[in-house]
């Protein structure tokens, strides 16, 4: 992790940088050019990567693992190792490309239908007037198309590449091909652009100060009940597992 203090959570470094320290790295990382793939960790995603040895080593391969879900940050406050602060993933995207437009960056946009897709790059090039849309394209395709896709990319030589695409396929497919993209920061977004897009809306802030923006989100979206139900599995296990959580 460069040197960046990190608590380990069941093995994966989380990082404990706050949100302002995380884009000051972040512009180091642009300036050197070494790709670097960024995961926006919460507790689902740490429980997938106990279930799965493969998507366990994407987690513990990344470059950078910041807390982006509550459950996260609570489990190092648990093991008595706390990081500075949540750091949402929705919230990075936003400081990075605030900060990227002094130095003219270029961002390329991968993931979600074509209208929110086009949508997103719309409201991001009005909103940050000083970056570069390299490019953009919906996440709608196969493993046949990755190589079309990569090569996409790489053609238009991006200092930032974020994928939408959900957090089962977005990390593995960004950690497949990060050494092809060499994109200096290579982030999976999740519903990002749905929000930026108008699509949907993120959780109020009274929702977002008490740390259930994930209540708001399965209240929404009712449907999505089974996949929250690693929520409170992953808190039972920090509880019970106590001092193993922060075991290798």
């Amino acid at each position: 992790m460069n040197g960046i203090p990190t608590v380990p959570i069941y093995g994966i470094p989380v990082s404990k940088l706050d949100l302002k320290e995380t884009v000051s790295y972040l512009v180091k990382v642009v300036s050197s050019r070494q790709p670097h793939q960024i995961i926006t960790a919460n507790p689902i995603m740490v429980m997938s990567a106990l279930e799965s040895s493969a998507y366990m080593d994407i987690m513990t391969s990344a470059e950078l693992v910041v807390p982006d879900g509550t459950g996260v940050v609570w489990a190092a406050e648990r093991v008595g190792n706390p990081v500075k602060e949540r750091v949402a993933g929705f919230d990075l995207l936003h400081e990075l490309l605030r900060v990227g437009e002094s130095y003219k960056w270029k961002v390329y946009l991968l993931g979600s239908t074509p209208e929110v897709i086009r949508e997103t790059a719309r409201r991001l090039q009005m909103q940050y007037p000083g970056i570069i849309i390299a490019g953009f394209r919906d996440g709608y395709f196969g493993p046949e198309e990755d190589e079309e896709v990569v090569s996409a990319i790489v053609s238009t030589e991006p200092d930032i590449l974020f994928v939408a695409r959900g957090a089962d396929s977005q990390e593995p497919w960004i950690a497949k091909y990060k050494s092809r993209l060499a994109v200096p920061i290579m982030m999976g977004v999740g519903g990002s652009f749905d929000v930026i897009s108008g699509k949907s809306r993120r959780a109020p802030k009274a929702f977002q100060k008490l740390r259930i923006e994930w209540l708001y989100r399965l209240l929404k979206e009712p449907t999505r009940y089974r996949r929250m139900l690693a929520l409170p599995k992953f808190a039972l296990k920090v509880l019970r597992d106590k001092d193993k959580v922060t075991k290798p």
